[in-house]
């Protein structure tokens, strides 16, 4: 029982300090404005992929798969087959949309979709809101997993990582986020792929002894069906559908995604983004299910170095317990990469939308490049703060799986807001207020069934959500034209129609 060591704690310090410089070094380049908030294009597609990928893999992954799969089955590994839903209907509807449109923010396109101002302003506010919710969960798991492991104090830690991002966050833009997340996802990839391939050659029997497990109720358990006709409740289909549709709402209405999108307006470097990105989340969160299930086998066949350990916690026990001393502290500085990529990605998405979704759209004045640029840093400094605080309130607290409750987090912010951008792409005849009535009842619905409706999945959230939108959205906005005698159509381009005649008209 060896633990960290001060080796381990110096690899972990000297990590640190190397994804700070590389940040740095990558916002020597003064940016202001577009190149602040959308890069100045000479970033390769390959390392936006990246980014994104990191940027989606953050420590609630990292540590809750693994987790999730020692304690019971590989059935929330079908949740990451979600790629498989949301990449096609992504790729084929509405990357040509904001591609055309040349968006700034993912809510610039709610605005011109709707003619609304308000529209924008209100899906920046939601996305503000779920952010710093998601920072601020984002620093206290992995914190509170190292300060338990490590004796360094929960809150100094926390403090550390929030304090690193936010440097190179304020000086560098989006430039310098996306490289940092390149390095992080790349350590994170060979990482974990090493500590897989570790634990393979520890256990008795080797990868025959997990795949016999499997036959044991270890992939899918005798209550896990393949599919339930009650779409309400978790099978195979629902995790499969539901986790891709969370997944797609994410893409398309989470500016911190679909920021990435717009540093090109290459819609064949667009694709690619995605379908890498795809192919590596897929194969990440393999790797993740299978270590778990590997642990459980070397567990088992070890008992006596069995760690008694919080479920979310078992991957960071074997780190720490059982990898040579070095490899621990490259491992454990892996977690705290998948920390500071996904919260740089925050604080940079934030302060790019707060700017140009809400000061710019309220102030009375046309904003310059500079100040733009000086109200993005100092909101990415203020939120930081704020994740930082909300962190350590958080580690007093306990949630017993992360990986979970944030889904349903996300379920319940990104699949109302996903609901909106679905109604204003794949119809003609929604207005601004059947849109504004559709975001309401959705949001009331989804809000009532998430505190009173325990047995609901929360992977279905995503379908209520977007299916209230558009019933809601369109019924409420065809009684308004009707009544209105408004026969107003929205712009081509705005909406998936427009995009597939014009690629109809291109090709004759």
């Amino acid at each position: 029982m060896r633990g960290f060591t001060y080796i381990d704690l110096i690899i972990l310090i000297v990590y640190l300090a190397a994804v700070l410089f590389a940040g740095l070094h990558f916002s020597k380049k003064e940016m202001q404005g577009k190149e602040f908030f959308k890069g100045d294009g000479t970033i390769p597609w390959w390392v936006t992929s990246v980014s994104i990928f990191a940027t989606l893999l953050s420590p609630i992954s990292f540590l809750s798969l693994a987790g999730n799969s020692y304690g019971g089955s590989w059935l929330l590994w079908f949740a990451q087959l979600g790629m498989i839903v949301a990449i096609p209907i992504t790729i084929r509807f509405f990357l040509p949309i904001y591609s055309k449109l040349d968006i700034d923010t993912a809510y610039h396109y709610l605005e011109l979709r709707f003619h609304s101002k308000g529209l924008r302003i209100l899906g920046a506010v939601m996305f503000i809101v779920y952010q710093v919710g998601r920072m601020s969960i984002i620093m206290y798991l992995p914190s509170m997993v190292l300060a338990s492991l490590t004796g360094i104090n929960v809150n100094i830690l926390i403090i550390a990582m929030g304090v690193i991002a936010i440097i190179y966050s304020y000086t560098g833009g989006l430039k310098s986020v996306l490289w940092t997340d390149f390095i992080q996802g790349t350590v994170l990839l060979v990482g974990v792929t090493f500590a897989l391939i570790f634990l393979i050659l520890h256990i008795d029997g080797g990868m025959g002894s997990i795949m016999d497990v499997f036959q044991n109720g270890k992939f899918l358990a005798e209550n896990e069906p393949i599919f339930d006709a009650n779409l309400l409740k978790n099978s195979v289909f629902l995790l499969i559908f539901g986790a891709g549709l969370n997944t797609c709402s994410s893409y398309i209405s989470s500016q911190d995604i679909v920021q990435r999108f717009t540093t090109t307006t290459d819609t064949k470097q667009l694709n690619k983004m995605m379908l890498t990105n795809g192919v590596l989340s897929i194969f990440i969160a393999t790797v993740f299910y299978l270590i778990g299930t590997g642990l459980f086998v070397f567990y088992t066949q070890n008992p006596e170095l069995a760690e008694t350990a919080q479920q979310d916690q078992i991957f960071a026990s074997f780190i720490a317990y059982e990898l040579p001393v070095g490899i621990t502290g490259i491992l454990l500085a892996a977690i705290y990469a998948a920390s500071q990529s996904t919260l740089s990605t925050g604080l940079n998405s934030v302060a790019t939308s707060w700017t140009l979704d809400i000061q710019e759209r309220l102030s009375k004045k046309e904003m310059s490049f500079k100040l733009q640029t000086r109200i993005a840093q100092f909101v990415s400094l203020g939120v930081g703060i704020v994740s930082i605080l909300i962190s350590m309130v958080l580690a007093n607290g306990e949630i017993k799986s992360a990986y979970e409750w944030f889904n349903g987090f996300m379920g319940l912010v990104l699949g109302v807001l996903g609901g909106t951008f679905v109604l204003g792409a794949f119809t003609k005849v929604a207005t601004t207020f059947g849109t504004y009535v559709a975001f309401i009842v959705a949001s009331i619905v989804i809000i009532w069934v998430k505190y009173t409706q325990p047995q609901v999945s929360i992977w279905s959230y995503s379908l209520i959500t977007i299916g209230i939108s558009v019933v809601v959205g369109v019924a409420v906005s065809a009684v308004q034209r009707k009544m209105t005698n408004d026969t107003s159509t929205p712009d081509p381009v705005t909406t998936i129609y427009g995009i597939q005649s014009k690629g109809k008209e291109e090709t004759v």
